[in-house]
């Protein structure tokens, strides 16, 4: 098969190891970045340019579209859709994962347990809003925050309070939720590809840091799945319609709580973490499906 992977950079450790397993596999596969994909949009078949020539024939794409440029990124995934081709991520899907509100929403329909969680429109009765998730320490994200940027613990009321007013005063679209202490700085990331789990990990957040990200020097370590985190993850994948979906997790007293599902998760981590070839199960999930 002819395979398109959207990325801006060929050299991030997620990119090389989908190049690599789709090259095991006999496949072609190009990189390209999404950003220098000119679209023409007329009303017989729709062409993607890049860099000046039409591309050729697409057999499957695989989006590993940045949050920085999920615009644009998504009309390229959209016009690749036009021509019929199979993606493992959806325009609309990905669209979907961006919007952090939207995201819960959506769960929350799908009824999955979540923290709870409040958003208004820069409420001057701040004390409510905290009053809202059971006070504090609570926890406070920007919308378009990512990686653990924009998110805040306040652990008092004065705390809470402060920053909430001040997002409000910047007019920065902020969620309110509720701290879970008993995850003790811990979350569980399950990748689900074409409605499994293929893998999990459960990420500690360094000495003093209550956010797990890698990124941010958090350790990750395999972990089983309970049936209820498993069945979670499988059907908050499904909610959001993601064929491919990092589903992160919180451990509470009453089950588990998502926080977020990723529509372009990193693989480094979890293949470190775990030892599975999770490039080349999302290879084999294009040859099904394509």
């Amino acid at each position: 098969m002819n395979i398109k992977i959207l990325s801006r950079n060929s050299s991030l450790y997620s990119t090389r190891r989908l190049v690599e397993a789709a090259k095991k596999r006999n496949h072609h596969v190009e990189v390209l970045d999404p950003l220098k994909c000119d679209l023409i949009i007329e009303k017989r078949k729709p062409h993607i340019f890049y860099k000046g020539k039409v591309l050729g024939e697409t057999d499957a794409v695989i989006p590993r579209i940045g949050a920085s440029i999920t615009f644009y990124g998504t009309a390229v995934v959209r016009q690749f859709e036009m021509n019929s081709v199979f993606t493992t991520t959806s325009s609309q899907s990905l669209m979907r994962s961006r919007d952090k509100l939207r995201s819960l929403q959506i769960l929350s329909r799908a009824r999955l347990g979540l923290p709870k969680t409040i958003f208004t429109n820069y409420s001057k009765d701040v004390g409510e809003v905290i009053e809202h998730v059971g006070g504090a320490p609570l926890i406070i994200k920007l919308l378009e925050g990512t990686q653990g940027l924009g998110v805040v613990l306040a652990e008092t009321q004065n705390a809470a309070e402060s920053v909430i007013e001040a997002f409000n005063g910047l007019q920065a679209r902020v969620i309110v939720q509720e701290f879970i202490k008993e995850a003790g700085g811990a979350d569980i990331r399950a990748l689900v590809v074409d409605g499994q789990v293929v893998g999990a990990m459960k990420r500690q957040g360094k000495d003093g840091e209550f956010r797990s990200n890698l990124h941010r020097g958090g350790t990750a370590s395999i972990i089983e799945l309970t049936d209820e985190e498993e069945a979670a993850a499988i059907k908050a994948a499904k909610a959001m319609g993601l064929g491919v979906a990092g589903v992160d997790m919180l451990q509470s007293s009453r089950g588990p709580l998502i926080l977020e599902v990723n529509s372009s998760p990193g693989l480094e981590g979890i293949e470190a973490a775990t030892g599975h070839d999770i490039a080349k199960t999302i290879i084999r999930y294009i040859e099904k499906h394509s």
